[in-house]
């Protein structure tokens, strides 16, 4: 009987051990995901204020709108608002969905999908990446051309994620 009672708490303290590390593993696997997911929430910049958009409504030379039903845009990955483009500086009147690594592109056609994107991410430009996720603002690179570019794209890098789209169109037109 004693023998019988020693091979079950044997068998019982092996299996807590092993019990106990798998949760352990659980733990920090599911922490550091949600880590991956909720720092750039927490350290995200200040969008900008209503001063600030007014401002640069007067350097307005072509615009966008981003919406929610693209094909590849979903619950987590999204766009809304209209995105605002000058030689000097592309700014969002409006929210992206939050997530981590998020670059802005110009791109040489209008896509939606991440396959279309990667199709022809090797001729678009990488502008900045993106810091808040409402109303943002970030300069463009000395040497682009916006002009070029008929359309922009958000893309998660880290996840090699389609966020959002817009195709541009000139203010004067």
């Amino acid at each position: 009987m004693k023998a019988v009672l020693n091979a079950g708490m044997a068998w019982a303290r092996r299996h807590l051990v092993l019990f106990g590390a798998a949760k352990f593993l659980a733990g920090l696997i599911i922490g550091f995901g949600l880590g991956v997911y909720f720092l750039p929430i927490l350290t995200a910049e200040q969008g900008l204020d209503d001063t600030q958009l007014a401002s640069l409504s007067q350097t307005i030379e072509r615009q966008g709108t981003f919406v929610r039903d693209l094909e590849d845009s979903d619950a987590l990955h999204w766009g809304e608002g209209k995105i605002n483009v000058s030689d000097k500086k592309i700014w969002l009147e409006g929210k992206i969905a939050a997530g981590p690594d998020y670059r802005l592109y110009m791109t040489p056609k209008f896509v939606q999908t991440e396959r279309d994107f990667l199709d022809i991410k090797d001729q678009s430009v990488q502008i900045a990446p993106i810091k808040a996720f409402e109303n943002f603002s970030v300069d463009v690179p000395m040497g682009v051309d916006v002009s070029a570019y008929p359309a922009l794209l958000i893309w998660c890098e880290a996840f090699g994620q389609f966020i959002t789209a817009a195709e541009l169109s000139d203010m004067s037109s």
